[in-house]
């Protein structure tokens, strides 16, 4: 490589550091201490043409609009000038402290990354601050408590239920909905239901809310639904539901009080205006007792139920796995548990339960797995009877019975099966006669000696009782020794140089094969620099090519392999600007390998 190549290199370095120089990417948040329930903006702001825009993960908040995108482009003598901004409107729903990470964008080929921002939640309202944007507070300023009467024709909320009546267990979907035909500006949850009377689960696939076009009592909106529920009630009779209210900033027309109001658009007002949905009951019939099941337990909805063994021939205390798996619709979180009757020699444990369940708007739908774990104590043959299985189906208004299949179990003498006291039924207190549990009283003469006059008092009793001294002593020196070794930090380091090394190598060895060039060469200098720093004592940030040669030197290694070290560090440093062409990737790293090597065997 000649001279001219270092110039191009060092003029394209400075010219991407200017260009960075130029390039700012931020983040800023309209408030960064917000109450509960309240709503606030963050804004990604670049002041360049950017791309590839990648917004961090916001799961902590709830996302009430965005991204909105807004590009300004402007003509200064002759030259044109751009900045993109990317905001969204976020919701906080829980207390603590929080971090959102860094935003991405490419301008001109290049990536930059934006500020972390830390969010303080507090509960309910937060004090005013002094550091909201001047879009939130000039916003509140302009709104005024005008006369809503005609407002509320214009912007209102509405709970929807698909179902007025339904079944005590029936699912039902309840969705919170906005109507409006007006601007909004800004909008704030001010009251979540308790939902007292049901048991519920959120549809998480709302957010963001999507505008439609809909018609209510002949008049046109745009609707959304700002949240969706499934609703299981818990008990008979008339439930409920609470108002869900909101308060909004919206923008709508006065009356102009005159021509010159109406020609230059003054007659544009903004307004505090707060919404609540009506309260819906919903009516709850209790599940008729005509034809109710003797084992019926609670389920509502449509389903079925299979049971399935993994083995029906095995040996004395061998486990079968035994599973009973429910699939439909309904309320399948709820279920009981079920109560099957196992043959008394067998050893039962409790279930492992695993649900499996898909909630949407359509309802809950999935399936429920009881994984029994079953040890039969003895020989035999026994048989496992069916389970029935009871749901109402509130389509028919009717109890539905299932049965699932028996098996039979054929079980042959285990090794130790003698040695194994076996419990019948689920309070185990019926204990049969074995063997060794309890013997039969011997008649005749009988020889009585005592079982511990064979260890005590032997040369092998004496050894164990010594052993545990010696034992001691020898981690004591032990320890002295490691802490002996670990107080030289100089040496610690430069044994573990080898070490530290084949970590950036292996790192390199996997950007190799995924083909990624520019993080292979990064990865092959910092496995260098690393191992040179720690096996030389010198201080990563003093690390260059002089320091380097002159402490390898020092510590008698070779002029060849100094030269070839200072070689493959250029070699490094030169392919982070531009493509190496006249050596081959798996040919540096071989390269860097082997000085590594080649210098522990010199030191």
């Amino acid at each position: 490589m000649n001279i001219r190549h270092y110039i191009l290199f060092f003029l394209l370095f400075v010219a991407s550091g200017v260009f960075a120089q130029g390039v700012k990417f931020t983040a800023a948040v309209s408030k960064t201490t917000v109450g509960t329930g309240e709503q606030f903006e963050v804004e990604f702001s670049v002041n360049a043409d950017g791309s590839n825009f990648v917004s961090p993960d916001l799961n902590d908040f709830q996302l009430l609009g965005g991204p909105n995108v807004s590009t300004n482009m402007q003509f200064i003598n002759g030259k044109a000038t751009m900045s993109s901004s990317f905001s969204y409107v976020l919701m906080a729903a829980k207390e603590g402290t929080f971090t959102i990470a860094p935003a991405s964008i490419v301008v001109n080929g290049r990536k930059f990354t934006s500020n972390e921002i830390k969010i303080t939640v507090v509960k309910g309202k937060p004090v005013p601050q002094n550091n909201q944007s001047n879009r939130g507070t000039q916003g509140q300023g302009r709104a005024n408590n005008a006369n809503t009467a005609d407002l509320s024709k214009s912007l209102f909320l509405r709970a929807v239920i698909d179902k007025n009546t339904v079944y005590q267990g029936q699912q039902l979907t309840l969705a919170y909905r906005i109507y409006t035909r007006v601007d909004i500006l800004q909008n704030q949850v001010d009251k979540l239901p308790d939902l007292t009377g049901f048991w519920n689960q959120d549809i998480k696939a709302l957010q963001p809310a999507q505008f439609r076009l809909d018609t209510y009592k002949g008049q046109r909106y745009n609707v959304a639904d700002l949240k969706q529920i499934i609703l299981f009630p818990e008990h008979a009779g008339n439930i409920t539901i609470d108002p869900f209210g909101m308060s909004f900033i919206a923008r709508v027309q006065t009356q102009p009080r005159d021509f010159m109001d109406q020609f230059f658009g003054n007659n544009v007002q903004e307004v505090n205006y707060a919404a609540k949905s009506l309260p819906v009951v919903v009516h709850v019939k209790p599940l008729p007792e005509a034809g109710k099941p003797a084992g019926f337990s609670g389920a509502v909805g449509h389903f079925s139920i299979e049971a399935s063994i993994d083995k029906n021939h095995l040996k004395a205390n061998e486990s079968i796995n035994y599973k009973i798996k429910i699939t439909g619709t309904g309320n399948i979180k709820l279920l009981n548990n079920l109560n099957p009757v196992f043959p008394a020699d067998f050893e039962k444990y409790d279930p492992k339960i695993t649900d499996t369940v898909t909630v949407n708007e359509n309802g809950v739908s999935g399936s429920r797995i009881y994984n029994y774990l079953l040890i039969p104590r003895h020989k035999g043959d026994f048989k496992i009877d069916p389970i029935q299985f009871s749901y109402f189906n509130p389509t028919t208004g009717s109890y539905t019975s299932l049965t699932t299949k028996s098996f039979d179990i054929k079980v042959e003498k285990g090794i130790n099966e003698d040695n194994v006291t076996a419990l019948s039924g689920d309070d185990k207190q019926d204990v049969k006669l074995l063997d060794k549990d309890i013997h039969y009283i011997k008649t005749g003469d009988a020889q009585l000696r005592s079982d511990g006059n064979r260890f005590y008092g032997s040369l092998a009793f004496y050894l164990l009782l010594l052993s545990g001294p010696v034992l001691c002593a020898g981690a004591f020196v032990y320890r002295n020794q490691q802490r002996k070794n670990n107080s030289d930090v100089v040496k610690v380091k430069s044994k573990r140089a080898g070490k530290v090394a084949a970590k950036h190598l292996a790192n390199a060895q996997k950007e190799l094969s995924a083909n990624n060039t520019t993080a292979f060469y990064e990865a092959i200098s910092k496995g260098l620099y690393g191992y040179l720093s720690d096996k030389l004592n010198i201080s990563y940030a003093d690390l260059d090519r002089e320091t380097i040669a002159s402490a390898l030197k020092t510590k008698a290694v070779s002029e060849g392999l100094v030269t070839q070290l200072r070689d493959t560090l250029d070699l490094c440093e030169m392919a982070r600007y531009a493509p190496v062409t006249h050596i081959s990737t798996q040919e540096v790293f071989e390269k860097a390998k082997n000085i590594i090597n080649a210098i522990e065997n010199e030191i």
